[in-house]
């Protein structure tokens, strides 16, 4: 990855922190459990899914008309 493209996702992410931060109870942050759970939360609740949602189209377009592999066997 390229130097601009890492400047970038460090904006964005700390603006995103910033966001999160706004959002979480300030009890959870009083302690490192409370901001590990806090941090769980706002990752599984709201980034990860977006995340995953761009992922799994790119996913979908390189794969369309492409016949789907599917392993042998499902048992190991």
């Amino acid at each position: 990855m390229d130097s601009a493209k890492e400047t970038q996702i460090t904006a964005h992410a700390l603006a995103l922190a910033a966001l999160l931060y706004d959002e979480t109870d300030p009890e959870a942050l009083k302690t490192l459990g409370g901001i590990e759970e806090a941090i769980r939360e706002h990752m599984q609740g709201r980034v990860n899914p977006a995340i995953a949602n761009f992922l799994s189209q790119e996913v979908a377009k390189r794969q369309q008309g492409a016949a789907v592999r599917l392993p042998a066997s499902w048992e190991k």
